[in-house]
């Protein structure tokens, strides 16, 4: 079976490790880059030892290059056009997240791709990470029952604008940035959400946007989850970014997913310690080892689409959802008031 061919759009912070992460699956070439800037694109094939042509001419690329995907890896205000351009060519594509900007935007480019028959994807390979994964087989499992409240949390003081200053020019920040990760990773441990109610604040007064958030979300069943999420950099004893924590309470039991992956489940009969730490890849950076990790089976599973073997998980049609969250979030702090989904 011979690699399918795709273009990277996009060299940026995160491009470097989508393309390890592509070589550690395998089955895959990257054969173009296209950047804005041609040194940073010549810089990111040099790094990653590609053979890959370049270009800062979107359509030029399209036009000569012989492609089965594009990779999106660009600001969230270009993807529209480039989902639109690769549809309009018949190309598959995967998009990083946020889908868009707006709620609208990414209904838009989610009807495009399916008015034209093309896959679309989204690499959201938060739900992807390893300890993660293993609090969704526990869950599923029923040994705690069913749950009826549940908290995650992500809050840290890394200095996350060292690595993406663009981050402080946004207006929309952390809940675009890091809210489609706890929301999608909500839906994929409990299904949709009937509710939310959201609160946001802004404790760095040297950015644009909020670096704050803790939304509430009912569900059907009457239960609560609460996400705690935050980039406040406030300095903390331990910091262990980028881990996400939880604590989930059922009728039988809890499960804990705490600091090193560490996974405790509760039970009248006590308590069972695990660990579910992710696998070691040199090429991650080890101050994000969780979230790079998470990167190979994501790619994976969207290969597996790509090759007509599965649907993947993360299909455009289904981060719709995550995308509506996300901006409903930002509704209901504006409003401050419970948005009905």
């Amino acid at each position: 079976m011979r690699p399918l061919r795709f273009a990277l759009f996009g060299t940026g912070f995160w491009s470097r490790y989508q393309l390890a992460g592509w070589k550690e699956v395998g089955g895959v070439e990257c054969i173009a880059l296209y950047n804005r800037t041609e040194q940073k694109a010549r810089d990111l094939a040099a790094c990653a030892g590609l053979n890959a042509r370049l270009y800062q001419d979107s359509c030029e690329l399209l036009e000569r290059e012989h492609l089965d995907f594009i990779d999106i890896v660009t600001s969230p205000e270009t993807h529209g056009r480039f989902v639109a351009l690769a549809a309009a060519r018949g190309l598959p594509v995967i998009c990083q997240k946020p889908m868009a900007s707006s709620y609208g935007e990414a209904i838009q480019m989610v009807e495009t791709c399916q008015r034209t028959g093309v896959p679309f994807y989204i690499n959201e390979n938060w739900r992807w990470q390893a300890p993660i994964r293993a609090l969704k087989m526990i869950l599923e499992d029923g040994v705690i029952g069913a749950p009826y409240r549940a908290r995650l949390r992500m809050v840290s003081g890394f200095p996350v604008f060292d690595n993406q200053p663009f981050l402080r020019e946004l207006e929309q920040f952390l809940l675009m940035d890091i809210g489609p990760h706890i929301l999608d990773v909500v839906r994929f441990l409990f299904g949709e959400p009937v509710s939310l109610y959201c609160s946001t604040q802004k404790v760095q007064r040297n950015i644009c946007g909020e670096d704050l958030a803790t939304i509430m979300l009912r569900f059907a069943s009457g239960e609560t989850v609460i996400c705690e999420m935050g980039y406040p950099g406030t300095p903390l004893e331990v910091d262990y970014f980028p881990q996400t924590f939880a604590l989930i309470e059922g009728e039988r039991g809890s499960i804990e997913l705490g600091p090193n992956y560490s996974l405790r489940v509760t039970t009248a009969a006590g308590t069972t310690v695990t660990r579910a730490a992710p696998p070691f890849y040199s090429w991650a950076d080890p101050a994000y080892e969780v979230v790079h990790a998470s990167i190979v089976p994501c790619q994976a599973d969207l290969l597996a689409g790509l090759r007509n073997e599965k649907l993947p998980e993360t299909t455009g049609e289904d981060n719709l959802r995550t995308v509506r969250l996300v901006h409903e979030a930002y509704e209901s702090a504006k409003r401050d008031e419970v948005i009905r989904l």
